[in-house]
């Protein structure tokens, strides 16, 4: 009997996707009215018990019942924190076999968000996804896809479109987009996100090349770390702390911050259901394997409104916003006159869902979702994509394809390894 349970455990490994694909575990939350009280908490299952992941162990209203990670090492010290009873798997499908598990948070490295975003929304979960929502525009698309054809509640972890103070801006976005929709500054508008407007690109993200091959440590599991990325062999530097160095991986400091830079901006200009038409680089001729530093890039959108990343500071003296009518500074200061009181005549933003639990529980669109967050993930892989071929692109926001280069269209949605395709 001992034999034919390891086979079968064996069979379900290595079948993967197809087999968490034949059914649907459906969550306790929605069997029915008077299963989970609105005042119960939701459990979690967090994938990535690394830095990003265990800082979010304690979020208000949930209680982590499972937790999954490839390292040892991270696991043991996430069940250090989180005491007993809480299960510990080093295969993630595993976890999403757990009818107990309401929402699943993925805190892995960025290659590996789409394909355990999917398998979650088929296995009947809630997703809480760290930032940038996926590492290719071929995976975004899959990922909104999933979610919708499921019925599931998504929710990308970077907030600063609905709360907190917006870098350099000393305020919220929710006066910026007030500012924006009222027409004061005209249009159409230019953005300028560089360290003068508050924004570090943390040029410091690059990877090393020639790395030299050394021995797996014995409590990483590298060949399920590298997972859909391409093979390379194994260097302490690729994984963990230093994986945002690397195009297989991440995307360097665009990679890291770009979502939540750029995913405000993308709501402050009304751009929720749209891409830009070009993107512009300025930068050194990059590694295929390590990630390197650039100096701007230029995204434009078909009305002519511009979104330019100034990672140097080139321009010392640019707006935050700049349009025909006028200019906002960081703090929110303008050369419009007496803008506070003019703004107060407007109507403020529309409302929206800004906590996750009330989402999961009433079944309502949080804030900021699949369909507003693979596009402003677009942006980001967009940026990738110009930037590992070194060249200017043209973009079609509906067909969502690159005009005239197959190179960059190759890059869209390049293949996984051959078990995770």
């Amino acid at each position: 009997m001992g034999q034919n349970k390891n086979q079968s455990r064996r069979t379900f490994l290595r079948n993967g996707i197809g087999a968490v694909a034949t059914f649907t575990i459906v969550p306790r939350h929605v069997l029915g009215r008077g299963y989970l009280a609105p005042s119960d908490q939701l459990t979690k299952g967090v994938i990535g018990t690394g830095a990003m992941g265990r800082v979010h162990f304690n979020y208000a209203g949930t209680r982590v019942v499972a937790i999954c990670d490839v390292d040892k090492g991270h696991l043991q010290q996430a069940q250090d924190i989180l005491g007993g009873g809480v299960k510990a798997f080093s295969d993630y499908r595993e976890l999403l076999q757990l009818p107990e598990v309401d929402i699943v948070h993925i805190a892995t490295p960025p290659h590996w968000h789409g394909t355990i975003a999917i398998d979650a929304a088929r296995s009947g979960k809630d997703i809480w996804c760290e930032k940038p929502m996926t590492h290719t525009i071929g995976e975004g698309k899959r990922v909104k896809e999933a979610v919708q054809q499921y019925g599931r509640m998504f929710r990308l972890n970077t907030w600063f479109r609905f709360e907190d103070n917006f870098y350099g801006m000393n305020t919220p976005v929710k006066p910026i987009k007030k500012l924006v929709s009222a027409g004061l500054l005209g249009w159409p508008l230019t953005i300028t996100l560089s360290p003068h407007t508050g924004f570090d690109w943390k040029q410091h993200w690059v990877g090393k090349t020639n790395l030299p091959p050394v021995s797996i440590p014995v409590e990483l599991d590298y060949d399920r770390w590298l997972g859909p990325a391409p093979y390379k062999p194994y260097h302490p530097h690729r994984v963990h702390q230093h994986f945002r160095g690397y195009w297989d991986y991440d995307g360097g400091g665009l990679g890291d911050m770009g979502q939540h830079y750029l995913d405000p901006v993308q709501y402050i200009l009304g751009k929720d259901d749209t891409s830009p038409v070009a993107v512009e680089v300025d930068a050194p001729q990059q590694h295929p394997d390590a990630v390197g530093t650039w100096r701007r890039i230029t995204y434009t959108y078909k009305d002519g409104c511009r979104i330019v990343l100034d990672a140097n500071g080139r321009d010392e003296q640019a707006a935050f916003i700049e349009g025909p009518s006028g200019k906002l500074f960081p703090g929110f200061r303008s050369d419009i006159p007496d803008l506070h009181k003019k703004l107060a005549a407007y109507p403020d933003p529309p409302p929206q869902i800004t906590d996750f639990l009330v989402s999961v529980k009433e079944r309502k669109l949080f804030a900021l979702n699949e369909e507003n967050g693979y596009r402003s993930c677009m942006l980001v892989n967009m940026g990738k994509i110009a930037l590992q071929l070194g060249r200017s692109l043209e973009f079609d926001p509906e067909k969502q394809r690159f005009l005239y280069d197959d190179g960059a269209n190759n890059l869209i949605d390049p293949p996984a390894r051959a078990y995770w395709a």
